[in-house]
């Protein structure tokens, strides 16, 4: 998962600067109009709905612009020049958002939430990173066909029960159940339930809560937030026991199959020797519960959207399934990379609305922006990833259109470096880029290959926001497809990234 925060911030944590410290000539960069003494920028903003709120903005001021909340300001960047140069890691590094800080108390020095100075981030980076291998991840795939196997079930019951599916609910579901049981050899047993797991509630609670610490100046949460701090105190303390009560019984059972737990619990810093202390195994787990499956549940969910709502696309998609799986039942590891234009659907999804939807980066020294906006040393900015995916000098006139040709080899080429950034950019991108990449891939193949997905025609798509996305209240018909006929030759394009692909060492969340 890579850095997310959608909110404009109004409190700082300790540590932190605000824009106005580190950008000596802030009045060249636009802000909205109307502002308010004290309270800012909100005339007419929605709290529910602050990243597309700022969305509205960008469109509106252009590739760099400042929004004010209580008496803050905060610059906000998305222009293609702009987003390459805070790439240069000479210059730039990650910094810890305001939303992402507020979930340090739960995932405290986790590879998601760490500072740039804290060491366990360097630690554990190094010790997991061989779990996101070539050789790791053909190892997880049996797993996540097994769970995928428990979707697939679950819809067919759906459909016999003539009921439309609950496709955030059931994405969550299937994520949840494939990062713990592959990485933690935990059940939760989703699909058994009819309501989702308490851990899935607690951890919604909190990233709900971050979200909210964000609307309100920070001398008045305690007081306007009293009753959602007790609550969020409660979900903390669940997920903490939940994990805690996992690692007992790896403990206890002397060992798993060599996954991130075994990792996390029994390996050793290759150069120093050093292993992650209880307490960062704990917040560790978390992150990976939480990050693993949240931005990957949502991915799935607006690729079956866009899918359902173009069926000529899906039929192509479906083609190549039929054409490069045939019939067999349970496709290998190396099947699932040879589906490369469901792959360009799902990154075409990823480009409208990356689940990590911003991400910050910071000056590690006194520099310029573009050779035109001066900074200081720990002056940062919010990068808007939707609106850098939908710049229409890299995307074209049509960049709200969906269009998975985008990602084919010429398009992918023809474009600079740094304008498709779904995970986060340099040392601190997701290290479970090729992980989530993979599980999306092979369960949208799946379903492609076992269902007609008809879309409600009432639906209109709703974005909701918990510092992640997801499609609001997306319910999907399905009829069971017959045996597919002998597959027509269907041109299979040749294989390209949109971003060169980083070693496992080179990424990280």
């Amino acid at each position: 998962m890579a850095e997310t925060t959608t909110a404009t911030p109004t409190a700082l944590p300790k540590g932190f600067r605000d824009a106005e410290q580190g950008w000596p000539h802030l009045d060249r960069i636009p802000h909205p109009p109307r502002r308010v003494p004290l309270l800012g920028d909100v005339l007419g903003a929605d709290r529910r709905t602050p990243l597309q709120d700022s969305l509205r903005f960008a469109r509106q001021l252009g590739p760099i612009f400042r929004r004010k909340a209580f008496g803050k300001e905060f610059v906000f960047v998305w222009g293609a020049d702009l987003v390459a140069d805070m790439a240069d890691e000479s210059r730039f590094a990650k910094h810890v958002g305001l939303g992402v800080a507020n979930l340090r108390p739960v995932a405290g020095d986790g590879l998601f939430t760490a500072y740039n100075h804290e060491p366990n981030w360097q630690l554990a980076h190094d010790v997991l990173a061989p779990g996101f291998s070539r050789e790791a991840m053909a190892g997880y795939h049996p797993m996540m066909l097994s769970v995928a196997e428990r979707l697939t079930d679950h819809w067919d019951r759906e459909l016999a029960a003539g009921r439309a599916v609950d496709v955030p609910g059931d994405m969550t579901k299937l994520t949840l159940e494939t990062i713990s049981r592959t990485g933690f050899g935990h059940d939760f047993g989703s699909f058994e339930r009819d309501r989702p797991h308490p851990f899935v509630t607690s951890m919604v609670g909190t990233l709900s809560y971050a979200q909210r610490l964000n609307s309100v100046p920070s001398p008045l949460a305690p007081l306007l937030l009293r009753t959602a701090t007790r609550r969020n105190e409660a979900d903390i303390a669940y997920l903490n026991r939940t994990v805690d009560d996992m690692v007992q019984a790896r403990r206890e059972s002397g060992g798993g199959d060599g996954d991130l737990l075994d990792r996390m619990l029994d390996t050793t810093h290759p150069d120093t020797g050093e292993r992650l202390s209880p307490e960062n195994v704990r917040r560790q787990v978390i992150t990976f519960l939480v990050a693993g499956h949240e931005t990957t549940s949502g991915s799935l969910s607006f690729a079956l959207h866009y899918l359902a709502r173009h069926p000529e696309i899906a039929a192509r998609a479906r083609a190549e399934v039929d054409q490069v799986w045939g019939d067999t039942r349970t496709p290998g590891y190396e099947q699932v990379a040879k589906l490369r234009y469901v792959r360009r659907v799902l990154d075409e999804s990823l480009r409208l609305w990356p689940t990590a939807p911003a991400y910050a980066r910071e000056a590690t020294q006194d520099t310029e922006l573009t050779r035109v906006h001066p900074m200081r040393r720990g002056a940062w900015a919010l990068i808007l990833t939707p609106m850098l995916h939908r710049d229409p000098e890299v995307w074209g006139v049509d960049a709200e259109e969906f269009d998975p040709d985008r990602f084919d080899a010429k398009a992918v080429r023809s474009r600079a470096p740094h304008t498709f950034k779904p995970f986060g950019t340099g040392a601190r991108a997701c290290i479970g880029r090729q992980f989530a990449l993979h599980e999306a891939t092979l369960v949208l193949g799946l379903l492609l290959r076992r269902y007609e997905l008809r879309p409600d025609p009432a639906y209109r798509l709703r974005v909701t926001e918990r510092l992640t996305l997801m499609p609001q209240g997306l319910r999907l018909h399905l009829d069971r497809r017959t045996a597919p006929a002998a597959p027509a030759p269907v041109a299979v394009p040749e294989e390209v990234r949109s971003e060169p692909r980083c070693p496992v060492h080179g990424t990280d969340d």
